[in-house]
């Protein structure tokens, strides 16, 4: 089988989507199959030669085996790039099916626009940009949305041999954001792969490059900086519990995308915890691991959040995870006592810090236990190649 994945861009810091279809690639590959990607970036970007390297090296980091497309440069907000429909008609015939993977940019329309009417079958993952959540946030940029909706994302999922949901509540929740809607609705296990092994020597690494975070109780935020992500209720809430230990520290690590960490950190000065919190910016590799490793605790506090790969990385490396019940997958870790869960507001992000500060040794010790055991039975990525499989198998 040959799979054609079509993405936006494969910028690492665009988050899920594109860490979705890495994570895929080795077990998928796997089981037999052929991956490749095109996407709309420029192939003179640093990020799309380390890719190719890491490709024909076969090396386990970044997306390995895999031939990376690139038809840039893209144009506009919207990722508009003109090769693409072209590229499409003339080899998406050479794949068993073609995922589409995130909407409301070019490369979606562009795969309907290309394959409508063919017998080469799309497939969708919307990674959670049906979400009413983004409805009720930004009505304005909604109302945009339903201008542009009927005549072309409406299609793009009507016409998909099967639109594909990461979990339960994310397709439940998709259904609410435009009254027009129809799709054959699939839902598949996804997660993250085993990581590296050797934590003792990747949290060295980490230290070594962050030597002022040794001896700190490390609760770390490892995401996009972006509002849906619940930063800054993160921020607020450990500065009410920072004076119950010396030792404890906020990690809050991930790209910058709207300039938003400048007025974090004047949140974080005018609270007096501006000591108290370090912004590594991006952590991809040994750093992300290390990190992942050194921290006590991971914290998601999202508004919004389809899966979160974070979230299931954070259990791979045995850490308990304080998460708000946005977060789509908060009922399978709160059913395995795998982490704490609260609302997406302040109250809810400080009952989850002081839970975690209240427990004793005992309790947090089974509450770890209990988190590799909840990523290898829910989110480990062989389940979810597997799955992706088994859907596409099926609507053949």
């Amino acid at each position: 089988m040959k799979i054609l994945h079509v993405i936006s861009s494969v910028d690492p810091k665009g988050g899920g989507p594109i860490e979705g279809i890495k994570q895929l690639n080795l077990p998928v590959r796997g089981l037999g199959v052929q991956v490749d990607i095109v996407c709309g970036d420029n192939d003179s970007a640093a990020y799309i030669a380390e890719i190719q390297a890491l490709a024909a090296s076969n090396t386990a980091v970044g997306i390995p085996g895999t031939n990376v497309i690139a038809l840039g440069p893209s144009y506009f907000g919207y990722g508009y790039t003109p090769r693409l429909i072209p590229w499409l008609r003339a080899h998406a015939h050479a794949y068993d099916a073609v995922i589409v993977n995130g909407i409301w940019q070019y490369h979606s329309f562009a795969v309907w626009r290309a394959l409508k009417g063919t017998a080469t079958p799309y497939y969708v993952f919307t990674h959670g940009m049906l979400d009413p959540w983004f409805k009720n946030t930004y009505p304005l940029k909604h109302l945009k949305k339903w201008l542009y909706w009927p005549w072309a994302e409406y299609r793009v999922l009507r016409d998909a041999r099967r639109v594909i949901f990461t979990c339960e509540d994310e397709r439940l929740l998709a259904r609410e954001s435009f009254w027009l809607y129809k799709a054959k609705e699939a839902v598949t296990a996804y997660g993250v792969a085993n990581p590296p092994a050797d934590s003792d020597d990747l949290v060295s690494k980490f230290f070594a490059q962050h030597p002022q975070l040794q001896g700190k109780r490390i609760a770390l935020y490892l995401s996009r900086i972006h509002e849906k992500k619940g930063c800054d209720l993160l921020v607020e809430a450990f500065a009410k519990v920072a004076q119950r230990d010396e030792s404890l520290h906020l990690v809050m690590a991930g790209p910058d995308q709207t300039g938003w960490v400048a007025k974090l950190k004047a949140q974080a000065e005018a609270l007096g915890i501006a000591h108290r919190i370090s912004w590594p910016g991006m952590l991809q590799g040994d750093m992300k691991w290390g990190a992942f490793y050194a921290a006590e605790v991971f914290c998601l506090p999202s508004h919004q959040e389809n899966f979160g790969i974070v979230v299931a990385e954070a259990l791979a490396c045995g850490k308990p995870v304080l998460i708000s019940n946005k977060v789509n997958i908060w009922r399978e870790i709160e059913a395995d006592g795998a982490g704490l869960v609260a609302a997406d507001n302040l109250s809810g992000t400080l009952y989850n810090l002081e839970r975690w500060l209240n427990m004793t040794s005992n309790e947090f010790n089974a509450m770890k236990a209990k988190t590799q055991l909840c990523f290898m039975s829910r989110f480990h990525v062989q389940r979810a190649a597997g799955r992706l499989l088994e859907i596409i198998r099926e609507s053949q």
